[in-house]
């Protein structure tokens, strides 16, 4: 048998290009995911604890407390409150809260 010089047929870089390359304006481009966090919670408890609001928290049994938020972390909050002892607050426990009048 001969030996046969065969020639491999590979795609040129411009091929490989247009295939990767990202969509033209005219095309429909898919909407980025969402973030996981908004950090709008973070947020609002920094900003309550800097200007020491009094808040009101309303629990799901219906009790209601009131303090200041002096900590938080990622399952809880810190509530000092006057004359009372201070309070560690399960986030869970929450219903809602509310800035005091």
């Amino acid at each position: 048998m001969e030996a046969v010089n065969r020639k491999l047929i590979r795609p040129s870089l411009n091929e490989i290009k247009e295939q990767i390359a990202p969509p033209r304006r005219g095309q429909q481009q898919k909407k980025p995911v969402p973030p996981d966090q908004t950090n709008a919670e973070n947020f609002y408890y920094v900003k309550q604890m800097q200007a020491k609001t009094p808040m009101v928290f309303v629990l799901r049994d219906g009790e209601t407390l009131h303090g200041t938020i002096e900590w938080y972390d990622k399952c809880c909050l810190k509530v000092n409150r006057n004359g009372e002892p201070n309070l560690l607050l399960y986030k869970p426990s929450i219903k809602y809260m509310y800035k005091e009048a």
